[in-house]
């Protein structure tokens, strides 16, 4: 036989063995019987020259071994089932013999995979990552070599065999340009294959070598992408997460050095850096870093780009998108970390970077500022602004800056303390009060925290879509006008309040003019919502001078909407829905503390989205540039002040008015906040023990009430009251207990 004979016989042989490969057991069943042998996973890879974390995989799904080792496992596991068979149902019917029975699965392993009949010229099947449960370990994934099939096209077998649970299934939409999802993860297999993990349970073999086919390769064959949120708006470009094998295949460092790190990416002379330049691709001014955009030039008017997310950088920092406390990241495998933020995607919008930047993203691409509009006299297309977006910088206003702005330059000493009547200061709560006798003779102290509050303040809040009109001469306050007033708000007595016919104990509350609680002590600076709260109150106001906004809108509508739909759908995933009662809320939040953990994750960035969002309209200058020079976040139409004043005071407002109606309708007053928590004396450990109710059983109007949705509440947690007292005496009584009432 002749060499060329002997090669494609050889090449023949491959195929065959690739399509009628020896059957193997359900990745639980192989599980099963290695445990039931009493071996370790490290004694089965000596055996078979793997490594322990192959067979990891092979247990858990993720991978299926390879000839020659699929040969030698198959022969292992054949023989610990003949010593071991699986347990006999007792409650199943015998099935008929022509048909054989399929074997239990317990509720966190994946389904089996449908036996897949040979053929000789059949290329390799598609593999789905989506797991069959609410385990976070996919399914067997099936892998295709190209990028041109739609992942609803996988086995249909496979489909049939899952268990049907609800879950959060990622939707690749519609749209055939991107039918693979937004994003993939990209890894390298057992066997040293590139791979990319994508959102819609689809795993695709990467043939890209080097970094800037990689790109090339997204752009032109992967389909990867998000479709636009608002007509108006642009499609998100394609996100590739790179993990650690990545990184070290593509030429990348695992971690940066100190130098990069405070640079915050790659020196401009690393060698992939100059293979992108070699390959015609372009970076930003930012460079190569944690979250690094790759162009190349543009197609007529299609954008070409790629955005690279680099954890092992800092790109997934666990602030944001994971638990400070017990860090789950690193630890998840790569198709559990593509369905995570893949899932995101779906329900949020595609990362941008940090959950701060994805959620001021978010409100730009819900409402963009500018539209294509055709000139009626040349018919060409022409830009034209949106009348319900921010659309231009305008001017700011000395009050609602941070200290170190350009404006403030020369007005200030340079550590200059400034009044509340020389800036405007809406912040969160941060207040506690020593508690009163009768509060201590209650044994507990419990901590409710109200559901997304920055979002819930954004909710049909009216702002400012243009610059600001300065008012002086004593205007009269209008609530209808959003802005900064300078106000006396000083003879604002709570003692007088009366609410539902009632008097409440002033002492007990917070002021709600002030974050530390205290009442004020002469004029100062507030939001249009803080104002408004005094005369609702039944005070009259009598303002100095304003800067306000005379175009406006409810500007951050669709915002929350976005980011309510998306918490209340991850909570019904976790088993928390919107038609619970008080105890049944309660029960079903105590057992999301064992659920899937992928989407415990999810939720925290979604929480983080909201919460950081609000924070980056005023982002602040982070030592990027010297003290009174501009910094790059000032160029942004989004960096708007007064909108995160206005969002903030709403969240203090209406955590007091019901902290009034709380108090007037139990006689139950809070000991202490912390940004959107507050700590309440009980007689019991749960909140139902001190909450208002009506006769029915019903909350009480206006007051805290429990339920999944934004502005409502859940438990943070309990403590005792002798917990607390220890704690004032070891700070001595500077201390917020709030901050520390956790689960």
């Amino acid at each position: 036989m002749s060499h060329d004979e002997q090669a494609l016989f050889s090449a023949v042989d491959a195929l065959l063995e690739q399509v009628a490969q020896d059957p193997l057991p359900p990745p639980a069943e192989r599980k099963r019987l290695r445990e039931a042998a009493g071996l370790s996973q490290e004694q089965i890879a000596r055996a078979l020259k793997a490594r322990r974390e192959s067979v990891g995989n092979w247990e858990a799904g993720r991978s299926e071994p390879r000839p020659p080792k699929r040969a030698a496992y198959a022969r292992l596991l054949e023989g610990l089932a003949a010593r071991f068979p699986a347990p006999q149902e007792p409650h199943d019917p015998p099935a008929p013999a022509s048909v054989p029975a399929p074997a239990p699965l317990p509720a966190s392993d994946p389904a089996p995979k449908a036996p897949t009949p040979p053929a000789a010229a059949a290329p390799p099947a598609a593999r789905s990552t989506e797991p069959a449960t609410t385990s976070t370990r996919p399914s067997a994934p099936p892998r295709r070599a190209g990028a041109q099939t739609s992942a609803k096209k996988t086995s249909a077998k496979n489909a049939a065999a899952r268990k049907t649970v609800q879950r959060p299934a990622v939707t690749a939409g519609a749209d055939g340009r991107f039918e693979n999802g937004p994003l993939a993860v990209v890894d390298v297999d057992d066997d040293g294959q590139v791979v990319a993990y994508c959102a819609g349970g689809l795993v695709l073999d990467v043939p890209a070598g080097t970094l800037p086919a990689l790109v090339d390769w997204t752009l032109e064959e992967a389909r990867l992408g998000q479709a636009r949120l608002h007509r108006h708006g642009r499609d998100a470009d394609p996100v590739l997460v790179l993990t650690e094998a990545a990184l070290e295949r593509y030429g990348l460092p695992t971690e940066l050095s100190p130098e990069e790190r405070r640079a915050g990416r790659l020196a401009a002379g690393h060698k992939v850096v100059k293979q992108i330049s070699r390959a015609g691709q372009r970076l930003t001014q930012r460079g190569l870093g944690p979250w690094a955009r790759v162009y190349r030039d543009p197609e007529g008017s299609r954008r070409r780009c790629v955005q690279l997310c680099v954890p092992a950088w800092g790109a997934l920092p666990a602030d944001e998108w994971d638990d400070r406390n017990n860090p789950r990241l690193p630890g998840l495998h790569a198709a559990d970390l593509a369905r995570f933020l893949g899932t995101y995607a779906d329900r949020v919008m595609t990362p941008r970077g940090t959950t701060a930047v994805t959620g001021l993203e978010l409100m730009t691409a819900l409402r963009p500022p500018t539209r294509a509009e055709r000139d009626p006299v040349t018919g060409e297309f022409r830009q034209a602004f949106n009348d319900d977006a921010l659309t231009r910088v305008h001017e700011v206003v000395e009050c609602e800056v941070p200290d170190e702005h350009p404006l403030l330059k020369g007005k200030f000493a340079r550590h200059h303390q400034r009044t509340p009547a020389e800036m405007l200061l809406e912040e969160p709560y941060q207040w506690c009060r020593p508690l009163t006798d009768d509060e201590c003779m209650r044994p507990y102290l419990v901590a409710i925290d109200v559901n997304m509050a920055f979002a819930a303040a954004a909710n049909g809040l009216t702002v400012g879509l243009n610059g600001p009109t300065h008012l002086t001469g004593n205007p009269r306050f209008d609530p209808a006008l959003p802005g900064s007033w300078l106000v006396d708000l000083s003879h604002v007595d709570l003692a007088r309040v009366r609410v539902d016919g009632r008097a409440v104990d002033a002492g007990r509350l917070p002021s709600p003019f002030t974050p530390t609680g205290e009442r004020p002590t002469g004029p100062a600076w507030y939001a249009t919502p803080t104002v408004a709260y005094a005369v609702e109150l039944g005070f009259d106001v009598a303002p100095v001078e304003a800067y306000v906004r005379t175009r406006t809108g409810r500007y951050l509508d669709p915002w929350y909407k976005r980011l309510r739909d998306a918490y209340v759908a991850t909570m019904a995933d976790l088993g928390v829905t919107t038609d619970l009662s008080g105890s049944e809320f309660l029960d079903a939040m105590a057992r999301t503390r064992e659920a899937d953990p992928a989407l415990a994750l999810l939720l925290k960035a979604i929480k983080a989205t909201a919460k950081g969002g609000i924070g980056k309209l005023r982002q602040r200058n982070r030592g990027q540039v010297p003290y009174y020079e501009p910094w790059p976040a000032l160029e942004r139409v989004t960096w708007r002040p007064d909108i995160r004043a206005a969002v903030l005071s709403t969240v203090r407002i209406s955590m007091h008015r019901k902290m009034l109606k709380t108090a007037a309708a139990a006689g139950v007053y809070p000991v202490a906040i912390g940004t959107d928590a507050l700590v309440y004396p009980s007689p019991g450990p749960s909140p139902l023990d001190f909450l208002p109710l009506t006769p029915e059983g019903r909350p009480a109007p206006g007051t805290f009430r429990l339920g999944v949705s934004p502005g409502m509440v859940k438990h943070q947690g309990t403590r005792t009251v002798l917990w607390a007292e220890q704690q004032f005496e070891e700070h001595g009584g500077v201390f917020n207990i709030a901050n520390l009432v956790k689960m």
